[in-house]
């Protein structure tokens, strides 16, 4: 590699740059990455916490739980096979426009038209079907765009740069939300809005990075030991980014529950009307969104210069915990808008150590993006895996939405105690 910009020679190309190789920091990375993530990630939080919970009670309102916990169940599998497969084929795709660029264009236009197709069914087998198409292609987003990160910044600049792509995360996590509830009452306007907003994501990101060609890498035979290398979940040196996987993915579950079912906890446990839900929502949202900006544009940096990322990922796990058993206390509506104050300060340290802990653990960087891929399962995962875990809650506990609140703090808690005990971060 002759160049930490360009990454142009391929020769002795190993998949990473060095710190000496790469002295400025690479800001263009950095926009390319968090503006990627804030046009795929805000409209399919839009939709997934707002406007899929809206469709699903205008078809079935009497299953309304069941139906979007079926969604939920049907994208997670989905999700975690797209994730390694398109990984992988990303890390071993040689094109003139680099090895993620072909891959975040095409799952952009995917998305796109799948969300156009679920607004227009009406039959739940034809939503759950194209929520699962649509879950492929949003999928060829998200894992070869982080991998963008691994590929071209040096460690000493992954907290700053990882801050950078959490303040597009953040402001796509909750200001999706926001966007989509204004369209509660109009539903189907609301999700074509989120498909054209995603079919920007790649093509945005792709031009402000401009991935050097990649025809000149070392291609790979097709073998057993390339299959397992490319395709399969690692297996050797991999105890921390178990770790880190499985902590991760119980401190994002406990916010996703409860985002989740946000529409139903505002209308059947707090009680209010329609004007009421679409209110809440909105201050809930900026409320998580701006407390969770705030601490992501600094805690990346500062995670650096501590040298560390357990702690900092520690500290938000306890904030979200607090915050989520707030609505435990009463039903009152106040309750909602401190857990989006508190939650959304505990998720925007999060999600600013989060790449940088995520590189750190990786067993091997020539598989970056389909290890990453997988870790982004903590992310993406949580997503579909909290409507499930709160559709078990509601259903166990007999129709109340009550105990959402205690086991989401007690996932947060276990969540941040498994990043603990990782041994190859400080």
């Amino acid at each position: 590699m002759k160049s930490a910009n360009t990454n142009a020679s391929f020769s002795g190309w190993s998949g990473s740059v060095s710190d000496s190789q790469q002295s400025k920091i690479p800001l263009k990375i950095g926009i390319a990455t968090g503006l990627g993530a804030l046009l795929w990630l805000g409209p399919y939080l839009g939709v997934n916490a707002v406007l899929l919970p809206a469709k699903v009670e205008q078809i079935a309102p009497g299953n309304k739980a069941t139906i979007v916990a079926l969604l939920a169940t049907s994208a997670m599998i989905i999700a975690t096979l797209a994730n390694v497969i398109i990984g992988g084929l990303s890390d071993l795709t040689r094109s003139r426009w680099g090895r993620r660029t072909p891959w975040i264009i095409a799952g952009s236009i995917g998305s796109c038209v799948m969300l156009v197709v679920f607004n227009m069914v009406s039959s739940i087998p034809a939503l759950v079907g194209s929520w699962c198409v649509y879950q492929i292609f949003l999928n060829a987003i998200v894992a070869p765009l982080i991998a963008v990160i691994s590929d071209r910044v040096a460690p000493m600049h992954r907290g700053t740069i990882s801050s950078i792509y959490a303040f597009g995360y953040v402001i796509g996590q909750y200001g999706g939300q926001v966007v989509g509830a204004q369209f509660l009452t109009t539903v189907g306007t609301g999700i074509v809005v989120m498909g054209l907003l995603t079919l920007l994501s790649g093509p945005l990101a792709a031009i402000i990075m401009r991935e050097p060609p990649s025809i000149g890498m070392p291609k790979k035979q097709f073998t057993w030991r390339m299959f397992v290398q490319n395709f399969i979940f690692p297996i050797h040196d991999a105890g921390d980014f178990y770790l880190a996987l499985f902590g991760k993915m119980l401190i994002s579950t406990a916010t996703t529950a409860i985002m989740g079912y946000q529409l139903y906890i505002l209308s059947d446990y707090i009680l209010l009307n329609t004007g009421g839900q679409q209110k809440y929502v909105s201050i809930i949202s900026t409320l998580l969104m701006i407390t969770a900006i705030v601490m992501s544009i600094s805690s990346g940096t500062i995670s650096d210069r501590i040298k560390s990322r357990k702690i900092p990922v520690f500290v938000s796990a306890l904030m979200v915990a607090v915050g989520v058993f707030m609505p435990a206390f009463t039903n009152a509506p106040w309750t909602m808008i401190v857990y989006g104050a508190l939650a959304g300060l505990g998720m925007g340290i999060f999600f600013s150590v989060d790449q940088a802990l995520n590189l750190e653990v990786l067993p091997n960087e020539q598989n970056a993006a389909k290890d990453l891929g997988i870790l982004n399962l903590a992310n993406t995962g949580s997503q579909i895996l909290g409507p499930i875990v709160a559709a078990s809650i509601v259903t166990i506990a007999g129709g109340s939405y009550y105990w959402i609140f205690p086991v989401c703090a007690v996932l947060s808690l276990a969540g941040g105690i498994l990043v603990l005990f990782i041994k190859r971060v400080k």
